[in-house]
């Protein structure tokens, strides 16, 4: 590869006219050839890691984990025919968790040298003593063997990074050249590349090397009537996953059709930035003339793409168990589905709803082989039947509920902040009964087709909640019969998921997903997948977004 064509228009950078939050983003600004440069050696960083381990255990540590990560993040942002930015970072360090006096204690270095690495131990160790003077009850972690050493690498077909610039500014161009040919006004459009390489060694005996690989292409399409002075816009409907940039290449079978009528197209394994692009811009047009939804009750049709907002928010969080005991009320609130609830045995949703969590899925953004605290990854059960039958928790967290292992769902956005229980993938099973979208909507009197997220609102206990989407349709007598504007849904929890009448089969199931979900105090990101095929839910209370009230 030649330095000339994978730098390419790397030069070229201006003030980002669409820049979502990426905390991880915060490491050195570098040349993109450094994103290919291979990180320290195996034996190197487990060299490293022993001298932490026994530095924290001279200092008095009962236990001691330590994590070294490179991260590596790209970005490139688009606007019509111009390149807005490019973005390149690097950050390398390592991070030491212990527990000294039965009380945790963190620390974290860029100095990734044995005395640096040795000092962070040693600091953790005396902040945690400092900490167990106020501490009430000591840490109890679930058991936890060790692994020896063992790695894990991300099932990818091709690395992103590897990928020259140039092709990558080209394909977005294009994309918003295809938006501009079919009518939009404006257009941007980004494409996401992360690479976390992950170390980590701990006093039980582990020491797993993880190689992990995200990315997100996405953009926003604007459609303007000059003569009204109305405006529409449709965002992509790309789902962000754990895979390289084969991902863009787009496959015909993992292509799957919205219902007959509407012009939705979902995709799966892999993604057509150019289709989507220029079927979107030829929705916001539509939406210009489209009939404004009459509020009222309706059955939804709720598309994959939408449907995984809906399960993050009502069912993600409200069953991390940090959340239900009360530990982030400070910052995003609590849970309406706490221990006590629990215990009652009321049905958190029809026997249509059977969610699971998971770190496992190939493809999904939540993928590992082992979380944060070296526990390897598996799938569990959330909501069986429509009970509530598990929560999200991790290794200290494991005997408040009466349970001896954690769940594999620690995790930290970066080598120096501390890890700590965040949400793993959250799915609905797909239907056992064979059953196509098509299927679903022919049994549909009165209803409304949603594909894509729109805004939302939910309260602090994840009970009440509004919805949006990026395209409706109406549907009557089991057709789809045009398009609506202006629908959200109101809604709670319970109710929703105990309106669950249906849901399709394997065939339609593929995943939503969040780069950027926050929660702590300091806030960390997290980024975590959402499957499920499209899925019926009666009853539901529509509103008009755009009608005044009094």
């Amino acid at each position: 590869m030649k330095r000339r064509d994978f730098v390419g228009l790397t030069g070229l950078a201006a003030g980002s006219l669409w820049l979502p939050s990426l905390p991880s983003f915060a490491g050195d600004a570098v040349d993109p050839l450094r994103l290919l440069e291979p990180g320290p050696d195996v034996a190197v960083k487990k060299r490293m890691a022993d001298v932490a381990l026994n530095a924290a255990k001279s200092a008095g540590a009962t236990y001691a984990d330590v994590r070294i990560g490179r991260y590596l993040n790209q970005g490139v942002f688009t606007r019509e025919k111009q390149v807005q930015n490019i973005v390149n970072s690097e950050s390398y360090g390592a991070g030491v968790r212990v527990i000294a006096n039965g009380t945790w204690g963190f620390a974290a270095t860029n100095q990734v040298t044995e005395a640096g690495i040795a000092k962070a131990a040693q600091l953790a160790v005396q902040i945690a003593k400092a900490n167990a003077k106020v501490q009430k009850e000591q840490v109890k972690l679930a058991p936890q063997k060790g692994y020896g050493e063992v790695e894990w690498k991300a099932p990818i077909k091709q690395n992103a990074f590897e990928v020259p610039i140039k092709d990558k500014v080209e394909l977005l161009l294009a994309a918003n050249a295809k938006a501009m040919e079919n009518g939009a006004s404006f257009v941007n459009s980004v494409l996401f590349q992360v690479n976390e390489q992950k170390y980590f060694a701990s006093t039980d005996g582990s020491y797993i090397d993880q190689d992990i690989h995200r990315i997100f292409p996405t953009f926003g399409v604007t459609v303007v009537d000059r003569a009204s002075g109305k405006f529409r816009s449709r965002q992509a409907l790309s789902a962000p996953m754990g895979l390289g940039y084969e991902y863009l290449t787009p496959k015909a079978e993992d292509k799957i059709a919205g219902p007959q009528g509407s012009g939705v197209i979902g995709y799966r394994n892999s993604y057509d930035i150019l289709e989507d692009a220029a079927l979107a811009a030829r929705q916001a047009k539509e939406k210009l003339t489209a009939k404004s939804v009459v509020p009222g009750k309706y059955d939804l049709v709720l598309d994959p793409h939408h449907l995984g907002l809906t399960i993050h928010e009502s069912v993600g969080h409200p069953l991390e168990l940090d959340r239900v005991l009360g530990y982030e009320a400070n910052y995003a609130g609590t849970s309406f589905a706490t221990l006590e609830w629990k215990a009652k045995n009321l049905p958190y949703g029809s026997k249509n709803v059977n969610i699971v969590a998971d770190k496992l899925q190939p493809g999904s953004l939540g993928a590992v082989g082992y979380d944060d605290e070296g526990v390897k990854t598996k799938e569990w059960k959330l909501i069986d039947e429509g009970k509530l039958v598990g929560y999200e928790k991790i290794r200290d967290q494991a005997h408040i509920v009466g349970q001896t292992e954690s769940d594999g769902c620690c995790y930290s956005q970066s080598w120096q902040d501390v890890q700590f229980q965040r949400m793993p993938n959250v799915s609905l099973r797909p239907g056992t009964a064979k059953m196509s979208v098509d299927d679903m909507v022919s049994k549909v009197d009165k209803g409304i087709y949603i594909a894509g997220n729109g805004s939302f609102s939910i309260d602090q206990q994840r009970y009440n909640s509004q919805f949006g989407g990026q395209v409706f349709y109406a549907i009557e007598k089991g057709k789809i019969t045009g398009m609506l504007e202006d629908v959200a849904y109101q809604t709670n929890t319970l109710e929703f998921w105990n309106s669950c009448a249906a849901v399709c089969d394997q065939s339609d199931y593929r995943f939503a997903g969040f780069f950027n979900d926050g929660k702590g105090q300091p806030s960390q990101s997290s980024a975590v997948s959402h499957g499920s095929s499209t899925s019926r839910f009666n009853s539901v209370n529509v509103i008009n977004t755009a009608r005044k009230i009094g």
